[in-house]
């Protein structure tokens, strides 16, 4: 017996309800006096069911309030189970507290937690001498998991209850005994044949019908105010009190109501079944009603709008106070989230704000959100009409698109007529970035960027400065300047529109001088502070795909390639270019001859949208090598007589020339044309002494003319390409040295250099040998026949049946063409095969690679 009535208690409430049921259950005739409180909804009538029960089967007559207090002298042998006490007239609480004081009573009370009064507050306080109050708690999932059981035991699939259902049962209602029920009920299937109970589950409809009887009861303050929570489900309960017009006393009052209801979680917010049942089952005008004037005193009070207005958007609703509530919230919005801004401006104007007087604003939020297309549409609307009103903002976000478009010759223009202090700083950077350096001097001697020394102005000021000191002062001071006002525009930069970000300037000088470790820092803290919104994302991640390309981690880059999204055809064309190059650097390092013509289609195509500017010239210079790999080398001598001349007109500033210079001598070489690379050659000689990146380029490219006429001295070779190695190109440096031992007649000179080579080959590049020499080691299937193959003969096979070329094999081996020829003929001798293609099917077999023919 005590096991089953501390069973039932605690799948009512809990510990306490159990050892009152077991009390009962051990000494029916004992004196009993209790007090039990809870919510409505908890199981205080479920209890005193319980009870009552329990006293019956041992024949003690049961009777109610009414009865103790009508006929005292015939209910002295029974037990007096009084529910909602709360709802008693004061003085027959005086008369249970009589009752409660005498020893012999049997007397269980239970009430909600408000209303209270003094009178129970006695009543209370003399039932507890001889029992703590019996507080009913929520269930826990153990505890809904049995009223599963009880009530939908026969659906269950496999008679187990899904630890989803309860965690949904728990969350809807917050373990509530009454909506669990509820609920549960409700989920039962209708008709002769029962399916399985299956989840996730939608709460049923029946579900929620079943809150109205409750919700009709309802003193009619206390409904508005639980309409208010449902509609406005962000805002705390004293403010809501307070929109409602309520006095403090008031105000408690009614959220003690509230919460006495069973419908509050315990942080005082609805649950979601009850949010539901309350915005369902009022009228439509009632809702819009009560929101409408949480909106209006809100703004009298000059309040927060955004947890008001927000659950509006998609609803249609309109008028003039609701089209300025919307117009407030987007501006509240911008900073965190220019995305919801957007949406916000838009239901504002749909509401019957003034279109030109938000399209501004709306353009701005959508360039922040990367739809260019609407935001110039809208900048230019301002731009062409006749009112003035955010005129200087349309022309800055239209500098910014066109800036990202790769048109910066018009977007200086553009930042110039704006006039605004981020106007003046971005016309500097577009202005140094065409390569007209005087007139971007004249906006950074008069008194810097203008506007008031905020923390925006301050740090586009630093902005302006650090691109003019990359083609005036050197690397190390514009690095810094740049760096420094990156680390400034954290904080604040997710809502700053801006035509390029202080961390991708940053990132791009220290690119330009070899900082890879600086750029990918700045670019990882930007992306992490949501600088510049999505508009800046995908340039800082292509950026730093293009950091660790160059240091030779095509795997990575490759993913970050990725991970930046888009094909070059629907990104931006600044964007595009710098994708659609690092697709083709990638393919060009690892020696993939395919991907690296389909790069190139790309990026022909790209480089045709795109002029040439200071901040594409890496892009453009890898592409350089890449067309003379492929014999269009024509296709960009134009734009690279534009750099050349944009150079020129700047000062030849080092930072900015010597990646150039390195990347056309590179493609002169792959030309074979070792006439046009010596001018690069001497060029980088002269800038050697600027940075110690420019003397290890320098260094390395006269290397490269040595190994190419033949005189290879190794220990030269080496070290320039060890020197490129420690600069950060491990690739660059590797292909120095492997290429030397390839062209070198001298035994030991050769296998010296190829040491180096594979020394200094990055280690993503040794992965796949590694991994290939692990596989036969362990026996994988496809590898056990590769002991009739030496080390070597099994890496030529493996490129020959990937369809590599000899002379593509001999620079991944760091192997002449004539060695890889010479490893093939031995193969295809030792196989006894007749023909290329029985070679292949052999090399398929012992590989376990699949046949394609």
């Amino acid at each position: 017996m005590r096991y089953e009535s501390e069973r039932v208690g605690q799948l009512l409430s809990g510990d306490e309800a159990g050892e009152l049921l077991t009390a009962v259950a051990d000494d029916p005739l004992a004196p009993l006096r209790a007090m039990i409180v809870a919510p409505g909804g908890y199981g205080k009538s479920a209890l005193l069911g319980e009870l009552r029960r329990g006293y019956r089967r041992a024949e003690v007559p049961v009777v109610d309030a009414h009865d103790a207090l009508t006929d005292p002298a015939g209910c002295a042998r029974a037990a007096i189970l009084v529910d909602d006490a709360h709802r008693l007239p004061t003085d027959h609480v005086a008369r249970l507290t009589e009752l409660a004081a005498e020893q012999r009573s049997r007397l269980i009370v239970a009430r909600r937690p408000w209303p209270y009064s003094s009178a129970l507050a006695e009543l209370t306080g003399v039932l507890e001498r001889t029992r703590p109050t019996v507080l009913l708690r929520p269930l826990d999932r153990a505890a809904i998991a049995e009223r599963v059981r009880a009530l939908l035991g026969d659906v269950l699939a496999h008679d187990e209850v899904p630890a989803e259902l309860v965690e949904a049962l728990e969350a809807q209602t917050g373990g509530v005994p009454r909506y669990v029920d509820r609920v549960l009920r409700a989920l039962r299937p209708t008709g002769a044949e029962q399916a399985p109970l299956t989840v996730p589950f939608r709460v049923p409809h029946a579900a929620v019908i079943g809150f109205q009887s409750e919700l009709d009861r309802l003193d009619p303050r206390l409904h508005r105010l639980l309409l208010a929570k449902a509609v406005a489900p962000e805002l705390q309960a004293e403010l809501l009190t307070a929109l409602l017009g309520l006095d403090a006393d008031d105000a408690w009052e009614l959220l003690d109501a509230a919460r006495a209801t069973g419908l509050l979680d315990r942080g005082g917010a609805l649950l979601p079944i009850a949010r539901r049942a309350i915005t369902a089952l009022n009228p439509a005008e009632r809702r819009l009603a009560v929101h409408r004037g949480l909106i209006e005193a809100q703004r009298e009070r000059g309040g927060p709008l955004l947890a008001l207005v927000r659950p509006l958007l998609g609803t249609g609703v309109g008028g003039s106070a609701i089209a300025a509530a919307f117009e407030e919230a987007a501006d509240e919005a911008f900073a965190d989230s220019p995305e919801l801004a957007a949406e916000l401006y838009a239901a504002a104007t749909a509401a019957g704000s003034p279109a030109a007087a938000l399209a501004g604003r709306r353009a701005r939020a959508a360039a922040l959100c990367g739809d260019l297309d609407t935001a110039m549409r809208l900048a230019d609307g301002v731009l062409s009409g006749a009112q003035d009103a955010d005129r200087a903002t349309a022309a800055n976000v239209a500098g910014t698109v066109l800036a990202h478009r790769g048109l910066l010759g018009s977007s200086a223009e553009l930042h110039r007529w704006a006039g605004s202090a981020s106007g003046k700083a971005f016309a500097v950077l577009a202005l140094i970035g065409t390569g007209q350096l005087a007139q971007a001097r004249e906006l950074l001697a008069g008194r810097g960027c203008g506007g008031p020394p905020v923390l925006v102005n301050s740090v586009l000021t630093r902005l302006a400065q650090g691109v003019h000191e990359s083609v005036t002062e050197g690397a190390v001071t514009a690095l810094a300047t740049l760096t420094r006002a990156s680390s400034m525009l954290e904080p604040v930069g997710r809502a700053e529109l801006l035509p390029e970000t202080p961390a991708a300037l940053a990132a791009l000088v220290a690119l330009h001088c070899g900082e890879f470790t600086a750029a990918d820092s700045v670019l990882r803290r930007a992306e992490a502070a949501g600088m510049g919104g999505a508009l800046a994302a995908r340039r800082h991640r292509l950026l730093r795909a293009w950091g660790v390309m160059l240091r030779g981690d095509t795997d990575i880059a490759g993913r970050l390639l990725a991970e930046a999204g888009g094909s070059p055809d629907k990104l931006e064309p600044r964007d595009a270019l710098v994708a659609s190059a690092l697709r083709a650097g990638i393919a060009r390092r690892e020696s993939d001859l395919g991907a690296l013509r389909d790069a190139w289609e790309q990026a022909k195509e790209v480089a045709v949208r795109h002029p040439t500017d200071l901040f594409c010239l890496l892009p453009l210079g890898e592409l350089a090598v890449v067309a003379a790999r492929l014999g269009e080398q024509d296709r960009l001598a134009p734009h690279l007589a534009e750099a050349q001349t944009l150079l020129d007109q700047l000062g030849d500033p080092p930072l900015w020339e010597a990646p150039l210079r390195w990347n056309r001598m590179h493609a002169a070489i792959v030309s074979e044309r070792l006439d046009a690379a010596e001018p690069h050659v001497r060029a980088l000689a002269a800038m050697a002494d600027d940075h110690p990146y420019f003397k290890a380029l320098a260094t390395a490219a006269h290397g490269w003319l040595d190994v190419l006429a033949g005189n290879i001295d190794p220990t030269v070779v080496e070290s320039a390409a060890r020197g490129l190695h420690a600069a950060g190109l491990r690739w660059d440096g590797a292909r120095l040295a492997g290429q030397a031992a390839i062209r070198t007649t001298d035994r030991k000179a050769m296998l010296r250099l190829l040491g180096c080579a594979r020394a200094l080959q990055p280690s993503t590049s040794r992965q796949g040998n590694d991994r290939r020499d692990s596989q036969a080691a362990t026996g994988e299937p496809g590898r056990r026949a590769t002991g009739t193959l030496s080390e070597r003969e099994r890496e030529v096979a493996e490129l020959v049946v990937d369809g590599f070329t000899y002379k593509e094999i001999g620079q991944r081996l760091f192997i002449s063409a004539k060695t890889v020829e010479y490893h093939v003929a031995r193969m295809r001798q030792r196989f006894g095969c007749t023909s290329r293609s029985d070679l292949l099917e052999r090399l398929r077999s012992l590989l376990g690679h699949r046949s394609t023919s």
